[in-house]
């Protein structure tokens, strides 16, 4: 008995050893000299192992289905692409932190759903540890140590749907050189698109639509330049925002680009709440510098179209408000900047504003001097209604797929043309919305 004992546990090592130790490991990535097509799940069973095999210039594609992962991508050149951006879904159940991370330089992203994460949709950020993962502090709420954490260079999200993620839908953090194009996002309580913590940042922010969140798009302290255009602002509780953060490197945010934007009817009551309890505005300026905003049109906001306000003792510093046409807002421009930080040279040049508190600015900012060194009217804002769960936020509509003519554009930044500033029309990308 004993002697059979003890060769049952020899046998029963024996497998456990060949099972562990004697199988080689499933090669994932198909052979070849260059870039390769991984197909999830065809040739690996989930988007991760796909994106450890990868090697710079793959291609990860993956097929309809819902994928209950995080996914991290830490090589360079890699793009992930769905093959149908409604029904690819990396879905985070309410339970991970981050959707797609992105510490690689030259990653694109593109035509897929990313949804139910407890932080960002996707998360862009040079902010990497010794081991190649997310720093400490990636959430963006430390500052940054930039010869530590160097930039991350080039990246590209496109044509991605991120929704009802706790804080941020697509969430690029001290990166330069990068696009955020054709995008749609709902159901954040922080904002839809945010750009953060970059000087010479040279990102380009375009055709992206921004709807149900606290805020559609933020900017803190990013700077040189930002460009965002032609995008749907809409149906959040603010529209979007500039603004300098001490929290954050890089004080103060300055020379940004705002252009052809349609900033329309952020009144939504059914949306996160954000802490500040802002609500009814199209565009906030605090503590911005420097920002060229021209020919935006700013609507149906209850509060204000544009308010321009101090942060702590950062002053709104000679910021150009040019050809913007504002209408059925509250008040069209609202200048509340504080006796601490006076704000002084913004101007106006051939805006549509019928409004403004303190009256008279249309004639006291004109360009090219602009306002001279003052504090702002005392204003009282609205209480803001309660918000909901980002998780209660209805889920968006079907979003278009990425063009075939898309597929290998380069993850860099795209010239800007005329019709990207152009004063946009009052249904643009009504399409892609609930209400279209």
């Amino acid at each position: 008995m004993l002697l059979r004992r003890w060769a049952l546990v020899f046998v029963l090592f024996v497998v456990a050893a060949t099972s562990s130790c004697g199988q080689p490991e499933v090669e994932v990535r198909p052979p070849g000299d260059g870039p390769v097509t991984i197909a999830v799940p065809g040739n690996a069973p989930t988007i991760q192992q796909a994106a450890d095999a990868a090697k710079p210039g793959d291609t990860i594609e993956v097929s309809p289905g819902t994928y209950g992962e995080s996914v991290s991508l830490k090589t360079a050149d890699v793009t992930l692409r769905g093959t149908d951006r409604n029904a690819v879904i990396i879905d985070g159940g309410g339970l991970r932190g981050n959707g797609v991370v992105v510490t690689a330089p030259r990653v694109t992203v593109a035509n897929l759903t990313v949804r139910g994460f407890n932080l960002n949709g996707v998360l862009i950020t040079g902010l990497v540890d010794e081991n190649g993962g997310l720093a400490s502090g990636s959430d963006g709420y430390r500052r940054l140590d930039p010869k530590k954490f160097p930039p991350l260079q080039g990246f590209a999200v496109r044509h991605v749907t991120a929704s009802n993620n706790a804080l941020y839908g697509i969430y690029a953090f001290d990166s330069q050189n990068g696009v955020i194009e054709n995008n749609y996002a709902s159901g954040h309580g922080d904002s839809g698109i945010y750009v953060g913590q970059c000087d010479d940042c040279n990102i380009v922010v375009r055709n992206n639509v921004a709807e149900y969140n606290a805020v559609g798009y933020q900017q803190a302290n990013a700077s040189n330049v930002v460009s965002v255009v032609r995008n749907r602002f809409s149906d959040n509780r603010v529209g979007m925002t500039l603004l300098s953060d001490y929290q954050e490197a890089y004080v103060p945010q300055r020379k940004a680009l705002v252009a052809g934007n349609l900033i329309a009817d952020n009144d939504a009551e059914k949306t996160p709440a954000q802490s500040d309890g802002a609500f009814g505005i199209g565009l906030g300026i605090s503590g911005g510098q420097d920002n060229e905003i021209t020919r935006n049109l700013i609507t149906g906001n209850p509060t204000a179209g544009i308010v321009i306000s101090s942060s702590e003792d950062i002053a709104p510093l000679d910021n150009r408000l040019a050809g913007n046409v504002a209408e059925d807002n509250e008040i069209d421009l609202a200048y509340v900047a504080t006796e601490r930080a006076p704000g002084a040279g913004n101007c106006l040049d051939d805006n549509e504003f019928t409004s403004s508190l303190p009256v008279g600015l249309n004639h006291a900012w004109a360009c090219p001097q602009g306002g001279v060194k003052t504090a702002g009217e005392k204003w009282n804002q609205p209480s803001a209604p309660g918000g909901i769960s980002f998780r209660d936020v209805r889920q968006p509509p079907p979003q278009p797929q990425l063009p075939e003519s898309a597929r290998t554009i380069a993850p860099e930044p795209p010239k800007i043309t005329d019709k990207d500033t152009a004063l946009p029309d009052d249904d643009l990308w009504s399409e892609l919305t609930h209400d279209g």
